[in-house]
C-alpha cells in the first residue's frame, strides 16, 4: 500500500477526479443532445447486473480501460470495482490481464491505477458514484 503521495499536488487527486467528473457530466447532460444522452444511458444500462454480475462487468471495464490506456476510465473503474466489492487481489488479477493483453505500454497506466486504488483505500474520497462513464 502507498505511504502517501510523493507529490503534494497529487494529494487530492481522488476528490478532484470525482468532483470534476460529476460537474462535467451534469454540464454535458444539461445540453439538449439526444445522442449524448442516449450514449450515457446506454453506458449506465450496460453495467446493470444481468447474465454477468456488476462486479464482473466492472472488472471487464477496468481491463478494457487499461488496454485502451484511458486514465480517467481506469480511475473510474477502479473506484466502481471497489464499490462493487472487488478485493485488492482480484483487482491485481485484472491488472495482470490488462497488462498481458495490452503489453508493456500499459505499465504507466497500471501505476496510476494502483496509486488511485491506494488513495481510495486510504479513504481520501468516495467512489465516483452513479454510472456515467469515465
Amino acid at each position: 500500500m502507498s505511504t502517501g503521495p510523493a507529490d503534494p499536488a497529487e494529494a487530492d487527486r481522488v476528490a478532484e477526479f470525482t468532483a470534476f467528473r460529476k460537474r462535467m457530466n451534469e454540464r454535458i447532460l444539461a445540453e439538449p443532445n439526444q445522442v449524448v444522452r442516449r450514449f450515457f444511458a446506454l453506458d449506465t444500462q450496460t453495467y446493470q447486473p444481468g447474465a454477468l454480475d456488476l462486479k464482473t462487468k466492472e472488472l471487464l471495464g477496468l481491463v478494457a480501460s487499461l488496454v485502451l490506456r484511458c486514465d480517467d476510465c481506469i480511475s473510474y473503474h477502479v473506484a466502481q470495482c471497489r464499490e462493487a466489492g472487488v478485493k485488492r487481489d482480484e483487482m491485481f488479477e485484472a491488472f495482470s490481464v490488462g497488462l498481458v493483453v495490452g503489453g508493456s505500454i500499459v505499465i504507466p497506466h497500471m501505476r496510476r491505477a494502483v496509486d488511485f486504488l491506494d488513495r481510495l483505500e486510504q479513504g481520501e474520497a468516495g467512489a465516483p458514484g452513479a454510472h456515467e462513464h469515465g
